[in-house]
């Protein structure tokens, strides 16, 4: 059985597969804010899905980051580190792109395994 939540016409927020959360691709509401307003944007929504999956970012497999300017890697570093748990940080990959929306600096992408 697949669940999907915060489902579009284009897209859903979250599927759930065989014990796997998948989420998608987030991105801050408010472009307005620096990278690390932009990060913790992110981080916040990727908080509210895993909610909706019982979860939390402790359960959390992989992150794929996406910055469209590498100059903000260490921006982003500030606001994930602070976010992050530490000794149970997922395995990472952070890459620059270009993001379908030109003020956004962030995507982020998780994938989480439930209980």
């Amino acid at each position: 059985m697949i669940q999907r939540f915060d489902t579009g016409p284009r897209m859903s927020g979250m599927t759930i597969h065989n014990g796997v959360a998948y989420l998608a691709g987030l991105v801050p509401k408010d472009t307005s804010a620096d990278i690390v307003g932009q990060t913790g944007q992110v981080l916040d929504a990727i908080d509210d899905l895993l909610k909706l999956a019982a979860i939390d970012k402790t359960h959390i497999l992989r992150a794929e980051i996406f910055l469209a300017d590498m100059d903000d890697f260490a921006g982003m570093n500030e606001a994930w580190g602070k976010w992050v748990p530490q000794g149970a940080t997922p395995a990472r990959a952070t890459v620059q792109a270009k993001l379908a929306r030109a003020n956004c600096k962030i995507e982020i992408v998780v994938t989480a395994a439930l209980p």
